[in-house]
């Protein structure tokens, strides 16, 4: 039988009752065919992975009990991932590898340039669907869309923040996160048309900001964000 991990609302504990939405409902005893006493894993995304038994087959609505747990929670690096709407597809695949490579929170962001918009619940879809196909028992938060000035303005203390600034001589990726130290960071990938001016200057400006190049092409956006946490995450995250 096709190994399932299932997300699940928590808390999970032994013997927990755990009610099933219509789709996941659906999925399970529709599509896979699990009948009453088939297990399955299911995580909640704080309490690890745990074994859950079926104990209510229904297409509609569905029951598992929680037995045993089998992996601890694993949480990736303190890592935000800032992006600029771009088209839907696109940006599920931004959030679907942003999970995979692991990134403890989403951030879209709306600059001068944005012109797409961003459904924010199919976002969080995307990502927990991802987590389920990884592995993970984390899923990050997807966040409603702010003003990348505005974001900027009150960036926390302490937060180093990596500008993909294309637009000057700034130095490799790899050569730049030598020089830094882990903690909490945040990557940024701008829209499909660059950054504004006013943009740039505050960017530029902000003491947080690391700028880095990602080499000597041009990126499409979802490109430059897989190369970005991937360089970033052999530097200074859990790939060490």
């Amino acid at each position: 039988m096709a190994d399932i991990r299932l997300y699940v609302e928590g808390p999970l504990a032994s013997e927990t009752v755990l009610p099933l939405d219509n789709a996941q409902s659906n999925y399970l005893f529709g599509v896979m065919r699990r009948r009453v006493g088939d297990t399955l894993r299911v995580f909640d995304g704080a309490n690890g992975e745990w074994v859950a038994e079926v104990a209510k087959a229904n297409k509609r609505n569905g029951l598992l009990v929680c037995k045993e747990a089998v992996r601890p929670q694993v949480s990736p690096p303190d890592l935000w991932l800032l992006f600029a709407p771009i088209k839907k597809a696109r940006a599920a695949f931004i959030v679907e590898k942003a999970v995979e490579l692991g990134v403890r929170q989403v951030q879209p962001v709306v600059t001068d340039f944005t012109n797409e918009r961003i459904n924010v619940g199919r976002m969080e879809t995307h990502a927990i669907e991802a987590a389920e196909q990884c592995g993970a028992t984390f899923v990050p938060k997807v966040l409603d869309p702010v003003k990348l000035l505005e974001m900027l303005k009150n960036w926390p203390a302490g937060r180093k923040l990596m500008f993909c600034d294309e637009g000057r001589e700034a130095l490799p990726v790899a050569a730049a996160l030598a020089a830094q130290s882990s903690g909490p960071w945040a990557i940024l990938i701008g829209p499909e048309g660059g950054f504004s001016a006013d943009e740039v200057s505050a960017l530029r400006g902000l003491e947080a900001v690391v700028s880095v190049t990602l080499g000597p092409r041009i990126l499409r956006a979802d490109t430059a964000a897989v190369a970005a946490i991937t360089a970033w995450q052999i530097a200074l995250g859990d790939w060490k």
